[in-house]
C-alpha cells in the first residue's frame, strides 16, 4: 500500500510539469495564429497566458516582447529582450532591438553595452552611428565625435551624423568647425528648418553676418516659426548685415509687446546712434534709464549723445556723472582724448 502511494506521488510533479509545457505550448501556438490574423491585443494577452506556464522559454519570451513593442509599450518590450540576453547566447536581432529601445528610453549606457554585443554578434552590423549618439546624449562629446565621424565613413548619406558632429562642436563652442558639418547636413536634407535656424546661430557666433541671415531666413521659408526669439535674431542679422532699416523696424516692433526689455532697447539705441540719429538714441537709452537708473554705461552714452549732437558742456557733465558711478568709464573718456575728440 506504501509502494503504491509513493508512486502516485512521484507522478503527480511530472504530470504537473507536463501539464505547464503542454499549456505553454497551447498557448504560444494560439497566439502565433491569433498574431498571423492581424489581432495584436489578443495575441499579447495569449502570449501573457504562455508565459505565465514558462517563462523560460526563448520563443515564448521572444513573441511576448515583440507583441509588447507592435503595441508600442517598448518599456516592457525592452525587458523581455534583456530577459533573453540573459538567457544566453542572443541573436543579432535581439541585440538589435535591446539597443534600440534602451537608446530610445534614454538608458544610454545599456544602449552602449548592447551595441558592443551586437558588432561581436555581427560584425557587419553599423553600429556607430547609435554609440556616437549614445555618447553625445550621454554628454560624453570626445567620445561622440570619434564613433559619428566613423558613423560617416558607414553611412555617408545619413544626414543626421554631420548634424550631430556640428552640435558637438557647437556646445564646446567650436562654432568654425561646426559650421562645415553643419552645412553638410542640410545639403542632404534640405527642407530641416530647425537645422537651418541653428546654422544661422552658429554662423552669426563665428560673425558670419551674410551667411548668418541667410540661414535664418531660409529656416523661415522652410517653415521655422517666427516666434519673439526668430524675430529678435533675424532684427540682429540684419543689422549685422548693413540692412539697418529692416533691422531696427522688427526690434522697434518687439518693444510694443516688450517694453522693458533691456537688451533690445539698447540696441536700438546703438543703431541710432551709429546713425548720428542722436536724438532717437537718447530716447531709447533714457528708457532704459526709467528701469535701472544707475546704469552708468547707458548714462555715459546718453551723454556721448549730447557731446556729438553739439550739447557739449551737457554732455560732458553727464560723461562724468557716469564715470564716479563706474570708474572704470574714464578709459572711454582717456580713449576719446588721445584721438582728439
Amino acid at each position: 500500500m506504501k509502494k503504491n502511494l509513493l508512486a502516485t506521488l512521484l507522478i503527480i510533479p511530472s504530470t504537473f510539469l507536463f501539464s505547464q509545457k503542454d499549456s505553454a505550448d497551447y498557448f504560444l501556438q494560439k497566439g502565433l495564429t491569433t498574431k498571423n490574423e492581424g489581432s495584436r491585443m489578443e495575441s499579447l494577452k495569449l502570449f501573457e497566458k504562455a508565459y505565465s506556464y514558462d517563462n523560460q522559454n526563448k520563443q515564448i519570451v521572444y513573441e511576448f516582447g515583440l507583441a509588447y513593442f507592435d503595441l508600442r509599450k517598448y518599456a516592457m518590450a525592452r525587458v523581455q529582450f534583456m530577459k533573453l540576453i540573459e538567457m544566453g547566447e542572443p541573436s543579432a536581432e535581439v541585440l538589435k532591438q535591446a539597443m534600440n529601445l534602451s537608446f530610445n528610453l534614454k538608458q544610454y549606457d545599456d544602449a552602449l553595452k548592447y551595441a558592443n554585443l551586437l558588432k561581436k554578434a555581427d560584425p557587419g552590423e553599423k553600429i556607430n552611428f547609435f554609440i556616437g549618439k549614445a555618447h553625445y546624449d550621454n554628454e560624453n562629446i570626445g567620445e561622440a565625435i570619434k564613433f559619428l565621424k566613423e558613423a560617416m565613413i558607414e553611412d555617408p548619406t545619413k544626414a543626421e551624423i554631420p548634424y550631430l558632429i556640428a552640435r558637438s562642436y557647437g556646445d564646446m563652442m567650436n562654432y568654425k568647425i561646426a559650421v562645415p558639418y553643419m552645412e553638410k547636413a542640410l545639403a542632404m536634407d534640405s527642407l530641416n528648418n530647425i537645422w537651418y535656424y541653428q546654422a544661422g546661430l552658429m554662423c552669426y557666433a563665428i560673425h558670419e553676418d551674410l551667411r548668418s541671415l541667410n540661414y535664418f531666413l531660409k529656416a523661415a521659408d522652410k517653415g521655422y516659426p517666427k516666434d519673439r526669439d526668430y524675430m529678435e535674431n533675424l532684427g540682429i542679422a540684419l543689422l549685422n548685415a548693413n540692412k539697418q532699416k529692416e533691422g531696427l523696424s522688427i526690434l522697434v516692433e518687439i518693444l510694443k509687446s516688450r517694453p522693458s526689455d533691456i537688451n533690445i532697447l539698447n540696441m536700438v539705441a546703438e543703431e541710432h546712434y551709429f546713425q548720428k540719429k542722436y536724438d532717437k538714441a537718447i530716447e531709447y537709452w533714457d528708457k532704459i534709464l526709467e528701469y535701472d537708473k544707475e546704469n552708468a554705461k547707458v548714462l555715459y552714452m546718453i551723454g556721448m549723445s549730447f557731446q556729438n549732437k553739439g550739447e557739449k558742456e551737457k554732455g560732458i557733465v553727464l560723461c562724468d556723472r557716469a564715470i564716479l558711478m563706474d570708474p572704470s568709464l574714464a578709459a572711454n573718456k582717456q580713449k576719446k582724448m588721445n584721438m582728439g575728440l
